[in-house]
């Protein structure tokens, strides 16, 4: 699969003069449910009406869907808002449902996308499909797996494709539900700069105050939509309560994002640059986790060496690190004095650690 501007015709067959925003409730859960949040969003920049009718849920007994009695519910959005619809299906039933029921647009979710058989059960039930299938990211950070579901999809002559980055799980706390691992997007973004890529703020945060935010950053770095679940009654969804926001809430977000888009001459210049200043934001953030890492580590290094009444300074240790840091930086581009001052300024703020763990 090679990158073409065809793959992006779909998304500009739409005419939009705003980001794809694709809303609606993380499941189906009552017709009287669907309709009325569909009305909210009725007129608003909400392109596809989503709504969950099958959860692939973590643990069995957990509300897992309506099943297909909720598609049935998604063509009376159709036919009384006007707006399009769109559901997840995680096999070649749900496909052959879906596309009876005229849902326009599918999306493969996490679990999904890591198994290429599943993949490919779907991709053979949509061969030569019109419809619009969009790729959720892997649950865990495998850029091959990403890119080798949409080419399977590809390879079906499906045209009318998509991502979606839901971030990446991980055993670490996090503020994130999903890590975003944005590098991952941004490395899939030059591979395919016309593949559309859509976020999904909800599924990164977990938590509703952080939405807007993601939402943000991922404009920022020219990601073409976003897909945010939108209930009336949050606190009382049937899943993933904690993640969903109000449509006016969500109307609102509309309102308060930046478009990145320039009129004047030098709007190219200004573009890349935003977007290169977004990825320096992001990875400056990761640099800073990872510093606070670090010195979680000392601390429990300085724990042990009160225990064993060790000294603090290891001056061997230190410079066997400062030896091998000096030829990675070299490595990356990265000059000796600037290696030297950095992890200088590290080993220090490591030091202060253990001697107050010691100390205190």
């Amino acid at each position: 699969m090679e990158n073409k501007k065809e793959l992006r015709t779909w998304l500009d067959d739409l005419k939009l003069n705003h980001p794809l925003v694709i809303a609606g409730p993380c499941s189906a859960e009552t017709e009287e449910q669907v309709l009325k949040i569909a009305h909210e969003l009725k007129n608003t920049d909400v392109s596809y009406f989503r709504a969950g009718i099958w959860k692939p849920r973590t643990r069995p007994g957990m509300f897992e869907g309506v099943g297909a009695l909720g598609l049935k519910w998604l063509q009376k959005v159709k036919a009384e808002t006007g707006m399009k619809t769109a559901t997840e299906v995680a096999n070649a039933a749900h496909v052959k449902l879906a596309l009876e029921h005229d849902v326009d647009l599918l999306w493969i979710g996490a679990r999904s996308t890591v198994s290429p058989f599943i993949v490919q059960e779907i991709a053979d039930a949509l061969h030569g499909t019109d419809k619009i299938v969009l790729v959720k990211n892997p649950v865990n950070p495998d850029l091959a797996l990403w890119l080798g579901a949409i080419e399977r999809l590809y390879t079906a002559n499906i045209n009318k494709l998509g991502v979606i980055h839901r971030g990446f799980s991980t055993y670490e706390k996090s503020k994130y539900r999903n890590n975003p691992e944005w590098q991952l997007a941004i490395e899939l973004q030059t591979k395919f700069p016309d593949l559309p890529i859509i976020n999904d703020p909800s599924h990164i945060t977990g938590k509703r105050d952080m939405i807007f935010d993601v939402s943000q950053t991922a404009l920022d770095l020219n990601f073409d939509g976003l897909m945010i679940e939108t209930h009336f009654d949050p606190d009382n969804a049937w899943s993933d309560a904690s993640q969903q926001v109000t449509p006016q809430t969500l109307i609102q977000i509309m309102k308060d994002l930046k478009i990145r888009k320039e009129t004047e001459p030098e709007a190219e210049y200004n573009s890349k640059l935003n977007n290169l200043r977004a990825q320096i934001d992001v990875v400056d953030n990761q640099i800073i986790d990872l510093l606070g890492k670090r010195m979680k580590a000392a601390d429990s290094i300085g724990a042990l060496k009160k225990q064993k009444n060790v000294a603090v300074l290891q001056s061997k240790r230190w410079n066997e690190i400062l030896g091998h840091m000096v030829l990675e930086g070299e490595s990356r581009g990265l000059s000796e004095e600037f290696i030297l001052k950095m992890f200088k300024a590290i080993h220090q703020e490591s030091i202060n650690h253990q001697e107050k763990i010691i100390n205190g």
